[in-house]
């Protein structure tokens, strides 16, 4: 393995196009509440849009030589913008701040977990978020029957708020 983490813009997403739609589709087969809402999640419904959303978007990808192992996107948006005609993320009132920093996706193919690619791309990605003086609530979605994601960012310091569209989600919070 060659790893190496490289920071992208907005305009270069294209690239984390055959992961993002890799990673619903590993979503929809660990699911086993509601799998069919995955159906209709992919690049161009999820990522495009939050991106598109956000104030502040950053992505890493990991890349194994030339080809791309696996990505991070987190953002920094208003509060609002997770309230929204598929859910309410969270109690908008719980939110003091009108922004919100978000842990938006996260996906490292198979073979490359294990060997600490998950935490170093988290760390990059709390610090990125931490810059951000006036957020005070950052946010990670777990799917249902991702439970090793749920695990890791439980280790990482985050805590179970609660669950939304009767367990398909688990919310996860920290606070700064």
């Amino acid at each position: 393995m060659n790893l190496s983490y490289e920071v992208i813009s907005a305009e270069e997403i294209e690239n984390c196009r055959d992961l993002c739609n890799e990673l619903m589709a590993f979503q929809k087969s660990r699911a086993y509440i509601r799998p069919e809402l995955f159906d209709s999640m992919n690049f161009e419904t999820r990522m495009v849009p939050s991106i598109h959303s956000a104030l502040h978007n950053y992505i890493v990808v990991v890349k194994d030589g030339r080809q791309i192992v696996g990505y991070v996107y987190s953002n920094i948006s208003p509060k609002e913008a997770y309230s929204n005609e598929f859910a309410t993320f969270f109690d908008l009132s719980s939110v003091l701040r009108p922004n919100v920093g978000c842990l938006s996706q996260f996906y490292i193919k198979e073979e490359y977990r294990k060997y600490g690619v998950g935490t170093k791309l988290l760390n990059m990605s709390m610090t990125w978020l931490k810059q951000f003086d006036e957020i005070e609530d950052y946010f990670v979605f777990v799917s249902n029957g991702n439970n090793e994601a749920l695990e890791f960012y439980q280790r990482k310091g985050f805590s179970v708020s609660h669950d939304i569209l009767d367990g398909f989600i688990t919310v996860l919070r920290r606070n700064k």
